[in-house]
């Protein structure tokens, strides 16, 4: 993404059009971690959502991430300080994520090669249901456009995320009330 707006509006764009292509939560995901690591040039990128209890950060997808990494054990928002920051609304900046005490991992981190990483909240209805996280494998600087481009890609997830969910609620709703009708039907 170093490369200027023109830049950031193409991947905005293809970001806008894969959101609005699929309402499988899982494909849409899979191809925004992917299109965000491209576009910004970075080692990786993740998605991952709070469980039904609030106290875990689920991954939903990633690109560029060994599977050793991505099994390293549960992400708790109560053990890291970098996501509890990114849950209350704020986007986070780690310079040297093995070293810093904010990030739950530092150590695997260090292992998978990783050093910066930018994380900002997925946000639906004013409540945070998930993050969105990049990872680099050297330190870097973002830029505010990088930065931007990466809260605009989080609000897109979101509203997938939602779209889908919603999406699946009102199937559930449709196969229960036709189930409903075919069992008044019978009688």
């Amino acid at each position: 993404m170093r490369n200027g707006g023109e830049d950031h509006f193409n991947a905005l764009y293809e970001l806008a059009r894969v959101v609005n292509a699929s309402l499988e939560t899982g494909v849409v995901l899979e191809k925004v971690v992917t299109c965000v690591t491209k576009a910004m040039g970075v080692k990786a990128a993740s998605i991952r959502l709070l469980d039904a209890r609030g106290k875990r950060l689920v991954l939903a997808a990633s690109c560029g991430l060994s599977e050793g990494y991505l099994h390293k054990g549960p992400v708790s928002v109560h053990e890291s300080g970098l996501d509890r920051k990114a849950l209350a609304g704020q986007t986070v900046y780690v310079e040297d994520a093995p070293e810093n005490r904010d990030f739950q991992y530092g150590e695997r981190a260090r292992a998978e090669g990783i050093r910066s990483v930018l994380v900002t909240p997925l946000i639906v209805e004013e409540a945070a249901i998930g993050v969105l996280r990049i990872y680099t494998d050297e330190v870097r600087a973002f830029s505010d456009r990088e930065i931007r481009f990466l809260e605009a890609a989080a609000n897109l997830s979101a509203i997938a995320i939602a779209n889908a969910r919603l999406h699946e609620m009102i199937k559930t709703k449709c196969e229960l009330m036709a189930q409903h009708k075919y069992r008044i039907d019978d009688n």
